[in-house]
């Protein structure tokens, strides 16, 4: 597995991160691993922008009205 060593680290942002690991019962290591793979959340797509494009990637098509198709359906 891959190593990660991280220099010149402020000494605020230290005692944050050991703090954190302190509460969580982790390491220090652990603690920035998991703070890592949070933050790979950000690089997703936004909901708001899915739904752009899946709005482009039906735009023209006739879809119906799904509303009365569920209504019909209940009325049989």
């Amino acid at each position: 597995m891959p190593t990660l060593t991280i220099r010149n680290v402020p000494p605020a942002l230290y005692k944050q991160l050991k703090s954190l690991a302190t509460k969580h019962k982790r390491s220090l290591q652990q603690q920035a691993l998991v703070l890592l793979q949070a933050a790979e959340a950000f690089d997703k797509p936004l909901p708001s922008e899915r739904i752009a494009a899946l709005r482009a990637q039906f735009k023209g098509r006739d879809l119906g009205d799904l509303v009365e198709d569920v209504r019909a359906e209940r009325a049989r």
